[in-house]
């Protein structure tokens, strides 16, 4: 039997479809194969936003550490002056060095009346674990001199930040009033969770520097004022009532 020339007609329309679903096939495999470079452009897209939101994200966090800083400082210079109590102050000040710095370990020393220019003797107004000192040099509420770091401090009103060598302190900052050296704030020891004195560190350093000193002389003065002034008023009451 010879073969048909023409195929049935329900057989060319199937190949038909066959043939627009080859060709629909090949299209969409076209497509797909161009998708790639779309989704790679995607990607690096995506890429460079995940970048941008990592580096606002890192300037985010460093804008919050320096408004913490910023707080810090204000509450600081709030506290130091917020008292017209000597101890208060010093118990401020105590405080700073305990919560902001990390000090473990500190003397807060002043000299002693005229003892820069006669014995070189420092009052120890406030010490704070000092108990187990192995130095020697912080002996019944006097410091004497002896080690270099603190007696450079005392002398040329200068901030240092160790390590220092032949000295035991990790930053000496000196105290100061009307631009004369009346003291300084040793810091011997920092606490185990806080490894070293940071950078940040040096704007509340220098804080101390400038605040510290003058409100505990204002606190002073006023405190001797306000005695003089109730033993007056008490010596004016006696008359009166003779």
């Amino acid at each position: 039997m010879a073969a048909p020339e023409q195929l049935p007609p329900r057989v060319g329309s199937a190949l038909d479809e066959l043939r627009a679903t080859i060709d629909r096939a090949a299209e969409l495999a076209r497509e797909i194969e161009a998708r790639p470079p779309a989704a790679a452009d995607l990607s690096a897209r995506l890429a460079d936003v995940e970048s941008d939101r990592d580096e606002l994200s890192t300037k985010l966090a460093e804008y919050e550490q320096q408004v913490g800083r910023l707080m810090n400082l204000y509450v600081a210079t709030y506290q130091l002056h917020a008292t017209l109590d000597p101890s208060e102050v010093q118990a401020t000040i105590a405080e700073i060095a305990i919560n902001l710095l990390g000090a473990e370990q500190f003397v807060l020393l002043f000299w002693k009346n005229d003892a820069r220019d006669s014995s070189g003797e420092c009052e120890i107004a406030f010490a704070q674990g000092m108990e187990d000192d192995q130095t020697g040099l912080y002996p019944n509420g006097i410091y004497g001199g002896g080690d270099p770091a603190v007696d450079a401090t005392l002398s040329d009103g200068v901030l240092r930040i160790g390590p220092i060598d032949g000295s035991k302190a990790l930053a000496c900052v000196p105290l100061t009033v009307q631009g004369a050296t009346v003291g300084a704030l040793v810091i011997l020891k920092l606490f185990d969770h806080k490894a070293m004195l940071r950078t940040e560190d040096r704007d509340l350093l220098d804080l101390i520097a400038a605040h510290a000193a003058s409100a505990l002389f204002a606190a002073r003065v006023y405190s001797n004022t306000d005695r003089k002034l109730k033993t007056l008023e008490s010596l004016v009451a006696l008359v009166r009532r003779q």
